[in-house]
């Protein structure tokens, strides 16, 4: 499979997917003689977006994708050289780096929650921190879009429902929106580079140019009919819907695939072009909508008599929550080449504190199988209870990937996932997140919804 670019133009590493300050810290740490202590970093949201009651992770594959790229070579170098941003030791140190720590995180369509460690970085501080704009910057789009698409495809209540927002934002990002909303439950795409990059289905037929190309209407639907077969989808809001709907049965006749309407009171013409299809002989006609559906829209159409949704904007641009707010923070260090215990370390400025050490994350899970806690246990590994599931996988071990799930693993799991947790995280009304998150230490358990709440 061909891996979509990550990065832009004809530029063939990721190292200069950063911020200039990840290298300048690199430099001072390299002339103290820190930058071979022992770190682990932490990627975390101290908080759901507001109102949430969950979120779902995407962008794994995307970051291992991203650091099996991550390298300075030859080109980045001179660039780093030409503006002087590092000076001559750290340019021969970076001209060798390569990543040999480990790296563990939650799978791909596994859901989190306020203080989840989504990914556990170990190695040195000069390789672990320069890893950190770039993976933040996947997992905070990707996972934003996730979580979303999570919820549309929860309020389309079975309903097949398409990702059609690639013209809605960046080109790049719209393969990542294609892929996350497929991890979260969406059954296809409009992107065809998505299709050929990752194997999501495509689909799509035409436009309202294409009727406007035409004398008339009819004779618009009998070229598409006579291009694709009856079994296309017509675009009906062009003119008059209903209208469009008797010359689209007379054109195919009562095999027409599928209707699209994209503007309107969409409850309301849904029901209508139901009763004027059925009324033609087209009772196995569906009936698509679009026209920025959201997943309040989404839940408004339930009762329609619709068949399939296409969502755009709204899913791109996260419903109104394009980024998750991760944080990526040191949370423990230790002394080069020493085998003591690492030190705990958090941040405790006001109202964005982090909580030193390091962590291993489970969810407890009662009788029935429902989730009833994110439990996170500073410096305590998981019991092994048969109630608790560990959420930490590993995806590299000693500089080496060890992580490769498909697509399909991903969905899987994400509608496992969802079903595990209890009912009212699909409401869509503002509320708190689903279950709480609880942290274990060596002498005690402390159940904190917000622990890290800005």
């Amino acid at each position: 499979m061909v891996r979509a670019a990550s990065y832009p133009g004809a530029v063939t590493s990721t190292a200069l997917l950063t911020d200039r300050y990840e290298l300048t810290m690199l430099q001072a740490a390299l002339r103290s003689g820190t930058a071979d202590r022992r770190t682990v970093f932490e990627l975390f949201g101290r908080a759901l977006p507001d109102g949430r009651r969950y979120g779902i992770v995407a962008g794994a594959r995307r970051a291992l994708d991203a650091l099996d790229d991550f390298r300075f070579d030859a080109d980045v170098l001179g660039h780093l050289r030409a503006e002087t941003i590092v000076d001559a030791p750290t340019l021969d140190w970076l001209a060798s780096y390569e990543f040999s720590g480990d790296v563990w995180g939650y799978a791909e369509g596994e859901a989190y929650f306020p203080g989840s460690p989504l990914l556990i970085v170990e190695g040195t501080f000069g390789e672990c921190v320069l890893l950190e704009t770039l993976l933040l910057s996947i997992y905070n789009h990707d996972s934003a879009i996730a979580s979303a698409a999570s919820r549309m495809t929860g309020a389309a209540g079975g309903r097949p429902i398409l990702e059609m927002g690639s013209r809605r934002t960046h080109e790049q990002a719209a393969l990542a929106a294609a892929r996350a909303a497929y991890i979260a439950g969406f059954d296809a795409t409009s992107n065809l580079a998505a299709g050929r990059v990752y194997g999501i289905p495509t689909v799509g037929t035409s436009a309202h140019a294409f009727t406007l190309l035409y004398d008339t209407e009819r004779a618009a639907f009998a070229a598409q009919v006579d291009s694709l077969g009856t079994g296309t989808t017509l675009l009906v809001d062009t003119y008059h819907i209903g209208e469009a709907v008797r010359v689209g049965v007379e054109v195919t006749g009562p095999e027409l695939g599928a209707v699209r309407i994209d503007s309107g009171d969409l409850p309301h013409l849904a029901h209508e072009v139901r009763r004027e299809l059925d009324g033609l002989g087209a009772e196995h006609t569906k009936i698509i909508v679009t026209s920025d559906l959201d997943e309040y829209a989404l839940a408004g159409l339930a009762a329609a008599p619709v068949d399939g949704y296409g969502v755009g904007t709204a899913l791109v641009t996260g419903s109104g929550h394009p980024t998750c707010g991760f944080v990526y923070k040191l949370v423990a260090r230790g002394d080069p080449g020493s085998d003591a215990p690492l030190t705990p370390v958090a941040k405790l400025s006001s109202h964005k504190s982090s909580i030193g050490g390091r962590k291993w994350a489970t969810r407890r899970h009662g009788p029935d199988g429902v989730a009833e806690a994110e439990e996170i246990r500073v410096g305590v590994p998981p019991s092994g209870s048969e109630q608790e599931r560990e959420l930490l996988v590993p995806l590299v071990s000693k500089g080496t990937r060890v992580h490769d799930e498909t697509l399909d693993a991903a969905r899987d799991r994400h509608r496992r996932v969802v079903a595990e947790l209890p009912l009212g995280a699909r409401h869509l009304t503002r509320g708190e997140p689903a279950i709480p998150t609880e942290y274990v230490t060596p002498h005690a358990t402390t159940r904190d919804p917000s622990p890290h709440h800005e």
